[in-house]
């Protein structure tokens, strides 16, 4: 990943008993299209804003709430700044330069279609402030295992049932969250009870993953270093996990960002706007960022 060089302006202040920090400096940062570009499935809208945009959920265990009116600032509720620079600058991924990744991207594209290709370009504009999310590979191998063959409302739902039967409470602010259930809790929940949540089919994959996640066999360690290959193996020795969830998993939770899943829309994308074939191998490094981008356009412009 290309480290950013951004000077970020960081403010710390308290609202309402609540400690909080306002970064300001920010390029290729929209929370609206961060959260709705289905990488994530624990954040939702506020329901009475305080501003323009605002998203708040659970993340590493923590209750934390975003708020944007202006894209090159947000403020991030139930924080501190040594919280920011040890947790969510990076989980936000506001330490990479996406200036840079961008321009590789769109370098990339234009080798690989004999410099014809316009929609790339087009997606990158639309989704100007994606950004790919470090988010814990636990709860992404979960929650990636809970996406196959569902749709986005439904997946928050099962994941929040999840959470809220099994995952630690977090009181903040008088209200009461849960953190995503650990491995060893869906262990000693059993297949029955993670059936009962209405996972379906899904129950007895998202239990094989817990106990080899829980045992150590599935280790994150041994993923997170592998080279792209090695970590989809790796992740295909739980039931039900294939090149798809396995890519997901390593895009979103492992930030490997080479990793390009295919699915529905992608291959639907693929087959309209790439015809004649993309060599998917010659996208580099943040062939998954360049994923996202599509997808997001697809979605809003099919």
């Amino acid at each position: 990943m290309i480290t950013a060089k951004l000077k970020q302006n960081i403010t710390e202040f308290d609202i309402d008993g609540m400690p909080a920090v306002r970064i300001d400096g920010l390029t290729n940062f929209i929370i609206t299209q961060i959260f709705d570009c289905g990488q994530c499935f624990r954040f939702d809208p506020v329901a009475n804003p305080r501003h323009e945009a605002e998203f708040e959920g659970v993340a590493h265990g923590r209750y934390i709430r975003f708020g944007q009116d202006t894209p090159d600032s947000v403020t991030i509720y139930n924080t501190t700044v040594s919280d920011y620079e040890q947790i969510w600058k990076h989980y936000l991924a506001l330490d990479a330069d996406y200036g840079e990744i961008r321009r590789d991207i769109a370098a990339r594209f234009a080798d690989a279609t004999g410099g014809r290709d316009t929609v790339m370009p087009r997606a990158m504009e639309y989704g100007d402030g994606i950004r790919i999310l470090r988010q814990d590979p636990w709860e992404a191998v979960c929650s990636f295992i809970v996406s196959q063959n569902n749709n986005i409302p439904r997946i928050k739902k099962i994941i929040s049932a999840m959470s809220r039967a099994y995952g630690e409470p977090i009181l903040c602010g008088g209200s009461i969250y849960h953190a995503f259930p650990t491995a060893e809790a869906l262990v000693n929940a059993g297949e029955q009870a993670i059936f009962d949540l209405k996972t379906g089919f899904r129950a007895k994959y998202i239990y094989d993953a817990a106990k080899k996640a829980a045992s150590g066999e599935l280790d994150f360690s041994a993923i997170t270093a592998a080279v792209p290959d090695k970590a989809e193996e790796l992740l295909c020795t739980v039931k039900g996990v294939g090149p798809k969830v396995a890519a997901c998993a390593m895009l979103f939770g492992f930030d490997k960002t080479e990793a390009f899943p295919i699915d529905v829309w992608i291959k639907r994308v693929l087959a309209k706007y790439y015809p004649d074939g993309l060599d998917i191998s010659a996208l580099g490094k943040y062939a998954g960022i360049a994923q996202q981008y599509l997808f997001y356009y697809e979605r809003y412009n099919a």
